[in-house]
């Protein structure tokens, strides 16, 4: 049983609308490629003796400290019915969990099984909200073709997406929670997506995605972090030396020890897809991939001011 009841399991796009990306156009690959090898350069200068650790997937990545970095975020509101039109509080109470869940201050940081509690990180990262803009529709619900990014098809128009996040806030449809727009992509489209009922901790939200993951989540892809388990089998990678390799999404509220690829599963890691109460930790070298794109030179390095 993996908690896949009906509507209750967390769906997230990122990954397929990737695939979609590089489909129509094969220079995507190129430019992910880029960017990963600029991430491969940075976290080797980061480690000890530059020598760095090599080898498999559960070598504990020291943590690094960096100056604290501050994301400013603009928030697009679509609304088709006044639930969707949701509230400044909370749109605020989605703010405050992106800060603690970055800055490691989550109340449930402190849960992290003993085998990972020193691989938890404080990514440094903050995020202020520059705006809000709203807007009615008639359309009730958008999918992941990004029309709620162009202006032309009833959407808004991102905001300088080199300069700043931009979070579209509309019924996605299809059970699906969000989906982001990984680094290096087109800045026409860049940003996260999420659904009004999975934003934030007070108002529209919805049981058990109603805890702010779901945005933790999808900013984590934005940062160029992939699902944990790589979207593939025990040999598939995350790119991330210190998270466990899983051949699975863990749902619902995993029990610890999780076993699989002989090994952990690390279910309480935003990038998994367990319930929104039973994830609270980034890896030190989830940490440092995300750090990457800041860094000058990388692909969101205009975020940073």
């Amino acid at each position: 049983y993996n908690g896949e009841i009906a509507g209750k399991s967390r769906i997230c796009k990122s990954n397929e609308v990737l695939e979609e990306q590089i489909k129509s156009n094969p220079g995507r690959l190129q430019v992910l490629e880029e960017i990963e090898n600029q991430t491969k350069s940075f976290i080797q200068s980061k480690r000890p003796g530059n020598g760095g650790s090599g080898g498999g997937g559960n070598d504990n990545e020291p943590p690094t400290d960096f100056p604290v970095v501050t994301i400013p975020v603009y928030v697009h509101v679509i609304y088709n019915s006044s639930q969707e039109n949701i509230s400044e509080a909370q749109i605020n109470s989605q703010m405050q969990v992106l800060n603690e869940d970055f800055r490691m201050t989550n109340s449930d940081a402190n849960q992290a099984p003993s085998e990972f509690a020193d691989r938890a990180a404080d990514t440094q990262i903050q995020f202020t909200l520059a705006g809000i803009t709203r807007k009615f529709s008639n359309k009730t619900s958008w999918g992941t073709r990004d029309d709620m990014k162009k202006s032309s098809q009833g959407g808004v128009d991102p905001i300088d997406p080199a300069k700043y996040l931009n979070i579209w806030v509309c019924n996605i449809g299809g059970g699906i929670l969000g989906y982001a727009q990984f680094p290096g992509g087109s800045s026409s489209t860049d940003g996260v997506v999420i659904g009004p009922q999975y934003f934030g901790t007070q108002g529209y939200v919805a049981a058990p995605f109603d805890g702010g993951r779901t945005t933790t989540h999808e900013v984590g892809h934005y940062l160029n972090l992939r699902h944990i388990w790589g979207d593939g089998r025990c040999r598939q990678d995350d790119y991330v030396n210190d998270t466990p390799s899983s051949d699975r999404a863990n749902y619902g509220c995993p029990s610890y020890p999780t076993n699989h690829c002989k090994s952990n599963d690390m279910t309480m890691n935003y990038m998994d897809y367990v319930d929104d109460a039973c994830m609270y930790m980034f890896s030190n070298g989830q940490k440092l991939r995300m750090r990457s794109v800041l860094e000058s030179g990388g692909a969101r390095a205009g975020l940073v001011n």
